[in-house]
């Protein structure tokens, strides 16, 4: 489990209370949009745009004082695991989120993790927060020897594993934490996927994405 909250860039207040409520459940996103929707009155929802801010708002706190449970962790085959990232920003800078999924050796998968980054944020500073995500929940859960992570960032790669400084201004909490996690992790390498490879995590960036969009609340 993380015990420290996950670092980020700038957000709405209502965004940062999902970001909240997201820690609590381990960043799984279906756990805890499922109790969100049922913390809102009627027929609304995190996502639902007939629900209104303060609603939201309402419902997010009233989620995070009834007291938060992680779901269960699978048991994985073995200690290897595969880790695949992904960051997103609409506008870049722009509303970003962040996006991993974890899973063993047979690529079963064990979590799908989201969370949105900042507001006005770039594309390759929600790629760090996605790979720290990733890594974070996979050292909360599992004690992995061996990973591949799979991620299409050349600018995170040549950083992570190639030696290079960062090259994104204001990244160097988010690199730090990164190069921290792996040196738990005896064996670890990437995998450099093109534009063309399928990539679950995507689709749960968008999902960040789409929560660093929400309004002040």
């Amino acid at each position: 489990m993380t015990d420290d909250p996950l670092p980020a860039e700038h957000r709405s207040p209502l965004a940062a209370l999902v970001d909240e409520v997201l820690a609590g459940f381990g960043y799984e996103v279906a756990a805890a949009t499922d109790a969100i929707d049922d913390a809102v009155p009627g027929y609304g929802g995190l996502f639902d745009p007939e629900t209104s801010p303060d609603e939201l708002r309402a419902a997010l706190e009233s989620v995070l004082d009834s007291g938060l449970s992680r779901p269960p962790v699978p048991e994985p085959t073995s200690d290897a695991f595969v880790l695949y990232v992904d960051g997103s920003s609409r506008g870049n800078p722009g509303p970003a989120g962040a996006g991993a999924v974890i899973m063993d050796a047979t690529e079963d998968q064990l979590a799908r993790l989201a969370r949105p980054v900042g507001s006005r944020t770039g594309n390759n500073t929600a790629e760090y927060v996605a790979l720290q995500l990733g890594l974070s929940e996979l050292l909360a859960r599992y004690e992995p020897r061996r990973l591949d992570v799979r991620i299409d960032s050349m600018t995170v790669i040549r950083d992570v594993w190639g030696g290079d400084d960062p090259t994104e201004p204001g990244v160097e909490t988010y690199s730090e934490g990164v190069a921290a996690a792996l040196s738990s992790v005896p064996d670890h390498r990437y995998t450099h996927l093109a534009d063309s490879d399928p990539n679950p995590a995507d689709a749960l960036a968008t999902v960040g994405a789409d929560i660093a969009a929400f309004g002040p609340g």
